[in-house]
């Protein structure tokens, strides 16, 4: 199965589906209610973030890789990652999938890099502001904190509990400051918060190695995840001008609850039988839904997981007055 990239259609026939979107929503944007008039259209869009953003030069996600039909390869456009589906609504392909013949000139980019935490996500972005900046018509998509929270949930018990979560608080606060600063250099900016990384299956086997302490590790992951979140959220822009909220933690938490209703089958298991950026849909576990499966592995996204963040951050992108 492969996650379809949207096909951008003229301006009227846009307009309406998502007014009609909006409408059932009962959202226009985060932290605004500005009508609007005209359809933001990204000329250039810039990936911020970690392993969920990253492509490797070869083109290889950091996800499941899909499959080319006719050759059994690796093709980086049979299973889009959320930033290249963003890319491709405004009918732009990221450089690392540039693969048209002759190549065409690449106006989308991702600076995004596996492993990369708060601090190394503030250095992406100084690294386009040095290298040119941004322009009025740019779209920068931000996505970052899982590893953050992973790193600060290995400091624990050596480390406090309230100390952690203090600190996640702090990391989620200088997440924000990146937002904020994008905007400052003149980009529209969609940032997506954390899935519910206790849902993780790192996370609960965490919580089955430690359950004879009687202390619940995939809730402590939860509970970081959510202080990282909350700072987040109060720290950045709240101006839909300029700023668009993907939330993904009320998607994981919905999935909690029901995954049918958010179009997942699977949010408890690893996907992937070998580590990416290596795992593609021949090396998946049998009987796997790859295109509805929430991990890929322990706490990297699936592609399940992958389509939801696209399918929030469109709808940011679309309905924030931008």
């Amino acid at each position: 199965m492969s996650f379809r990239i949207p096909v951008r259609r003229p301006r009227k026939a846009l307009g309406a589906t998502f007014a009609t979107l909006a409408a059932a929503l009962a959202v226009v944007a985060c932290g605004g209610s500005t009508t609007q008039y005209e359809t933001f259209t990204a000329e250039r869009v810039f990936a911020f973030g970690d392993d969920a953003s990253a492509l490797t030069p070869a083109g290889r996600n950091y996800s499941v890789n899909g499959l080319n039909a006719t050759t059994s390869t690796i093709d980086c456009n049979v299973q889009p990652i959320w930033v290249q589906v963003v890319a491709g609504f405004y009918g732009l392909v990221l450089a690392e999938c540039n693969t048209t013949t002759p190549p065409a000139t690449p106006r989308a980019f991702s600076l995004a890099a596996p492993g990369a935490r708060v601090a190394e996500v503030a250095a992406q972005v100084e690294a386009q502001a040095a290298a040119g900046g941004f322009r009025d018509k740019d779209l920068a998509l931000i996505f970052v904190g899982i590893n953050d929270v992973l790193e600060l949930y290995a400091q624990y018990p050596t480390q406090s509990e309230a100390a952690l979560l203090a600190e996640a608080g702090a990391r989620g606060e200088r997440a924000a400051a990146l937002v904020n600063r994008l905007v400052d250099l003149g980009a529209k900016v969609v940032v997506a918060n954390l899935p519910d990384m206790g849902l993780s299956p790192y996370a609960r086997a965490e919580a089955a190695t430690y359950a004879s302490t009687g202390f619940d590790r995939a809730a402590l992951i939860s509970r970081l995840t959510t202080a990282f979140n909350e700072r987040l959220g109060v720290r950045i822009r709240i101006d839909g001008r300029f700023v668009g909220l993907a939330q993904m933690d009320l998607r994981t938490q919905q999935a909690r609850v029901s995954p049918t209703a958010v179009g997942l089958t699977d949010i408890a298991t690893a996907v992937c039988t070998v580590a990416p950026p290596d795992c593609t849909t021949a090396t998946i576990t049998s009987g796997a839904a790859v295109g509805s499966s929430l991990w890929a592995d322990g706490t990297r996204l699936g592609i399940g997981g992958q389509s939801a963040l696209a399918s929030l951050a469109l709808q940011r992108a679309q309905l924030n007055p931008f």
